[in-house]
């Protein structure tokens, strides 16, 4: 079974900040290289690429169009172009991968959270102030600006809360070309950072006929196991988990702080396969050596990709 699961990325902007590029406290955070240093982006996808990953994200998490107007003083075309950026980049680092691999291209579309950028993302408090119809009127420009850009799957990542999540998918159908994987961010074993049952919140991925996936990432791997198990009858098995979790350490206003696990993804990847699967990764704080050695593990067999 672990032959068949896809090896996402892990932590671009961690990656970034050991490259030397200060980006805690940005509210454009990895976006912002987009414009002054997309040749930066490139190389930690090749990175990626090189330690086995087969699913690059665009490095568009905290990518708004209302945040390229605020705070680099874009137009809505040029924002849109820094999308557009976004894809090539992640396109260019698959094509120069000289392995024949099949790599899955997936446009990262953050919650409104990324945008306030303000940690909400690991608590939704915006969520009991906005509308569905409101959510997704924010959410339409920028899946419009990956889908103009060619992008044919989506990553609907760290979502805080079920009602987001709904949004998110109602607005799915206006895009019916394009397929799209949905993870939520969890405080716990068994709740999304919002307070919502995880067993309940993935639940409404029957909703979707183009949802290829739905799990958690974001989160502590400690809680993975525990979140899939209490919702695995929730998800149907025509849909795989997908799980890329930190290493974790919790955001605070002074960014990644201590680590809770004494295990880390690839060991816990084997248990999270036999639970369903199918896309396995890092999120922030997980290296290059991270995907490389959850490479080794899902796939011992395999030539090593350095």
């Amino acid at each position: 079974m672990a032959e068949a699961v896809k090896i996402l990325s892990g932590g671009l902007s961690t990656e970034l900040e050991n490259a030397g590029f200060l980006l805690q406290g940005d509210p454009l955070w990895s976006a912002r290289l987009l414009q002054t240093n997309p040749q930066a982006i490139k190389n930690v996808h090749t990175s990626f690429l090189k330690s086995g990953a087969e699913v690059l994200s665009t490095a568009t998490y905290q990518a708004s169009v209302k945040g390229f107007q605020e705070h680099l003083g874009l137009s809505i075309d040029e924002a849109e172009e820094l999308f557009h950026v976004g894809v090539r980049l992640a396109k260019e680092a698959a094509a120069e991968v000289k392995e024949n691999r099949n790599i899955l291209i997936a446009g990262s579309i953050g919650p409104y959270g990324a945008f306030l950028s303000d940690g909400s993302e690991y608590s939704g408090h915006y969520l009991g102030n906005m509308s569905v119809e409101e959510l997704k009127d924010w959410h339409r420009l920028q899946m419009q600006c990956l889908a103009s850009a060619g992008i044919e799957l989506f990553a609907l990542e760290t979502i805080p809360g079920q009602k987001e999540a709904e949004a998110l998918l109602e607005l799915l159908r206006e895009f019916p070309n394009t397929k799209a994987w949905l993870s939520y961010s969890c405080r716990d074993m068994s709740s999304t950072s919002y307070g919502d049952t995880f067993e309940k919140a993935v639940g409404i991925a029957h909703r979707s006929k183009q949802l290829i996936a739905v799990g958690v990432n974001c989160c502590s791997p400690t809680y993975v196991s525990s979140l899939l198990t209490s919702a695995n009858k929730n998800r149907g098995l025509e849909i795989g988990w997908i799980a890329y979790p930190n290493n974790g350490k919790k955001w605070d206003k002074l960014g990644w702080q201590s680590c809770s696990t004494e295990k880390t993804v690839s060991e816990y990847a084997l248990e999270w396969v036999n639970l369903g699967a199918k896309w396995i990764g890092g999120c922030c704080t997980t290296s290059p050596s991270d995907i490389a050695t959850l490479l080794q593990t899902l796939r011992p067999h395999s030539a090593h990709l350095h």
